[in-house]
């Protein structure tokens, strides 16, 4: 009986890898709950007192100073408390664990700690938040969710795109209505372009007028000028489509003045004009100059013109959506303070450490070093702000580009006239001539 029952054991568990290899593969949820998270528990609540009292999570309520005799003796502290955390509760991407802080405790402390929580309960990463005082959530993640993103849905409105998935596992959507203006941030072959061409292709279908500004000859968004209602290829361009966009908003203010009402969504359907989104690519082409007089007064037009737009068009159903591969203050004054009007951040990977602060820093710090972590293999992988004020790590949709310009076209139809913004660039090509 022992060599069959020893054969029946070995094909038992051969059945036993080869099914759960199956399903790792194709049912990767299904494998991590049955599999991996009862694994990642255990590991959990057998390392825990150890990572806390290496990483200085535990707390003393002895001194670290004591008197022995007439001597004043300085040492570690003796009898640490491991601050209690909850049972590990399982998600579909990884578990959570809340840890309840003892008196004078930050959550900084388990920021620092988050790479020792990595290594000793073998997870891909360890987010820390803080959902309310005293409190830290710990959200472990099994693998790198955004690797293989699935489609997710999201609810069709009006200037709302779906353009990703985020790192919780939910859709990534950039809704212009909740936050009007984006700054977007990346590095050469990121996932920026990628990003716009996405949110374009999203755009196309809604009623919307989407201007683009493409400073190196619209050689990017030039693409999709079959749904563009304007497309500036040059910053003297640029300048005359932004000061017809500033006419058209006092324009609208006028209207919803005379109608009683604070913005154009206040307004009869029949009333309201059309929202309009103003697509930038390389808002640094904008801001340089050649040290030329005029070179330097286009500069400042498209910077207080940009800033005009960004700090009033909200209500009036103008939305800024700008993109560069290098954001920072040596542009200009003007750059700090448009940044500080676009409430929405993206930033991808980029080159230098400056853009990455002036993307997230003046948000959230620890946004900054994560988004610095991003590596050039993890293309259209960001880190994003969120209405709520948090942030997390996305992965925009990858969209081909013959894809996107067929999406453009498809709905070139639905392309609304500016009539402010035709007249700006008829004249400027007969003062060209």
């Amino acid at each position: 009986m022992g060599p069959v029952v020893f054969a029946l054991a070995l094909a038992v568990l051969a059945w036993v890898v080869v099914v759960g290899d199956l399903m790792r593969r194709h049912r990767p949820v299904w494998h991590w709950y049955l599999v991996g998270y009862p694994a990642a528990a255990w590991r959990v609540l057998l390392t825990w007192r150890r990572i806390a009292v290496l990483n200085d999570l535990a707390v003393s309520r002895l001194p670290a100073r004591t008197l022995v005799g007439h001597l004043l003796v300085k040492g570690d502290p003796v009898r640490p408390v491991v601050p209690r955390i909850s049972f590990p509760r399982p998600t579909r991407t990884g578990m959570s664990v809340t840890v309840r802080l003892h008196a004078g405790q930050t959550p900084a402390t388990y920021m620092q700690a988050a790479d020792a929580l990595v290594h000793a309960w073998k997870v891909h990463a360890v987010r820390v938040t803080s959902p309310e005082r005293g409190l830290v959530l710990l959200t472990a993640m099994a693998e790198d969710p955004l690797q293989r993103p699935g489609l997710a849905s999201a609810p069709a409105e009006l200037l709302s795109a779906l353009i990703g998935a985020l790192e919780s596992g939910g859709a990534w959507v950039m809704n212009l209505r909740l936050v009007p203006h984006w700054l977007i941030t990346g590095s050469t072959r990121s996932g920026k372009s990628t990003l716009l061409a996405r949110l374009i292709t999203q755009l196309a279908p809604q009623p919307v007028a989407l201007v683009a500004i493409d400073c190196k000859g619209g050689i990017e968004l030039g693409l999709f000028a079959s749904r563009l209602s304007a497309l500036a290829t040059c910053r003297r361009e640029a300048v005359a489509v932004l000061t017809a966009l500033v006419i058209d908003m006092q324009e609208r203010m006028n209207a919803c003045r005379v109608a009683g009402v604070r913005s154009i969504w206040e307004l009869p359907d029949r009333m309201r004009p059309v929202p309009v989104v103003v697509l930038v690519d390389e808002i640094a082409e904008l801001y340089l100059s050649d040290g030329t007089r005029q070179s330097k007064a286009e500069a400042e037009q498209c910077s207080t013109l940009l800033l005009r737009i960004a700090q009033l068009g909200a209500a009036l159903g103008l939305h800024l959506v700008v993109a560069g591969q290098r954001v920072g203050s040596d542009l200009g004054p003007g750059v700090t303070a448009l940044r500080a009007q676009l409430g929405g951040r993206i930033c991808h990977r980029v080159n230098d450490p400056g853009t990455a602060e002036m993307t997230l820093g003046d948000l959230n710090k620890d946004a900054v070093a994560v988004a610095q972590a991003i590596t050039a293999e993890e293309r259209g992988v960001a880190v994003c702000t969120g209405p709520d004020g948090g942030w997390s790590r996305a992965r925009s949709h990858l969209t081909p580009t013959d894809e996107a310009v067929a999406s453009a076209r498809k709905y070139s139809g639905m392309t609304p006239h500016l009539p402010a913004v035709d007249r700006a660039l008829t004249a400027l090509e007969g003062d060209g001539e």
